[in-house]
């Protein structure tokens, strides 16, 4: 490679070198080295692996992290269920000139906090809120409905914060289906439901991985949504840790559950590609 060829390329790979390892790999590592410190009896820091054993050990704590790991999947598949007839209208229904339009009004909710945007359904929800409202008006109920803190809720709401990061990928790959392909499965006699698995959903699957992988990440990460739309007894692994760091003040104990985090997610994603053999370079390609 030529010298100005090469300069180039330090030149663009630098950043990302830098982004990764100062951002990503040294956190990840003080993570891992705060999480194997306990103190001792006179208060020096030791090596040791009871933060980890106190997961297992505990069963409230593995047992909210399967919950957390289930209603993760749940909210992936749900997700998945809503958006893709939403960007199968917009790619293979609409013309060209309407699908831009409304892939961007897909967009504009996303431009507002995540914050305000459970907020905003908070207000519809809650008993005084605009559901409540026009239910009572209507008659149909005597009494306002508690609508919130509850795993109803909580999941409908993890799936609207979660419906852009599905969507796209989506739209991505099926705007990249032949339409060709479908219509000659039409002219040789093939039913719609044959259509959709043997041709749609094949061809997509990349974009449905890439998209699953998103959404279940950031719904097993996720925080607020939780905390604000499921009340007290929601019971979410980052609650837990977020009561270790900043309740307990126990970082040893916080970053162990952090990083028992990173390592089960990770599990859980190796073991869904696996299952369904996908390959994790060619869905996020």
């Amino acid at each position: 490679m030529p010298y100005a060829g090469r300069l180039t390329l330090y030149f663009f790979l630098t950043p990302v070198l830098l982004w990764l390892f100062l951002l990503i790999v040294i956190p990840h590592i003080d993570l891992f080295v705060i999480s194997m410190q306990v103190e001792n009896d006179d208060g020096d820091m030791v090596w040791s692996l009871l933060n980890y054993q106190a997961f297992f050990e505990e069963k409230i704590y593995w047992m909210t992290f399967v919950r957390t790991a289930l209603y993760a999947i749940l909210t992936t598949l749900l997700t998945f269920i809503i958006t893709f007839p939403v960007a199968f209208y917009i790619t293979k229904v609409l013309s060209i000139k309407y699908s831009g339009f409304f892939t961007i009004l897909l967009l504009v909710p996303f431009w507002v906090s995540e914050l305000v945007r459970i907020y905003g359904w908070m207000i519809l929800l809650r008993e005084s809120g605009v559901f409540n409202h026009f239910l009572l008006q209507l008659g149909l109920i005597d009494v306002p409905i508690e609508m919130l803190y509850n795993d109803i809720s909580m999941v409908m709401g993890l799936v609207y914060t979660s419906m852009l990061f599905m969507v796209v990928p989506l739209i991505s790959s099926l705007e990249g289906l032949d339409d060709s392909l479908i219509e000659a499965a039409y002219d040789l006699g093939a039913s719609k439901p044959v259509i959709f698995a043997k041709i749609v959903i094949p061809y997509i699957l990349p974009g449905i991985t890439s998209g699953s992988i998103v959404v279940f990440m950031l719904t097993l990460g996720n925080y607020l949504t939780p905390n604000l739309m499921g009340g007290k007894n929601s019971l979410w692994f980052t609650e837990q840790i977020y009561n270790e760091f900043i309740a307990s003040f126990n970082w040893n104990q916080g970053a162990a559950f952090g990083f028992l985090l990173l390592v089960l997610s990770t599990f859980i994603i190796w073991l869904g590609l696996k299952l369904t053999r996908q390959n994790l370079s060619r869905a996020l390609s």
